[in-house]
């Protein structure tokens, strides 16, 4: 199990959103870090980026995958994530 790490930005957008919205990122968020490869078709390169991002509906979740440590840094609907 990996540890999971929240930007500040990501837990400000988390905290003002819905409550049933919040905790099923988490949730989603959770499962991907125990086992990525339950989410493999949620789960997308994003390009010319090193990151990656997670579909919740819909919701994105942007994060660092690449160390020991899963950093959740953006959250945001879609399209809107990515500016």
């Amino acid at each position: 199990m990996r540890e999971v790490i929240y930007s500040a930005a990501a837990a400000k957008v988390l905290h003002r959103m819905p409550t049933t919205d919040e905790h099923r990122i988490r949730a989603k968020v959770e499962q991907y870090a125990n086992d990525p490869v339950s989410l493999g078709n949620n789960v997308k390169a994003l390009k010319g980026s090193p990151f990656i991002r997670l579909r919740v509906g819909d919701w994105r979740v942007v994060m660092d995958d690449r160390q020991r440590v899963l950093s959740v840094l953006k959250v945001g609907p879609r399209g809107g994530v990515y500016d």
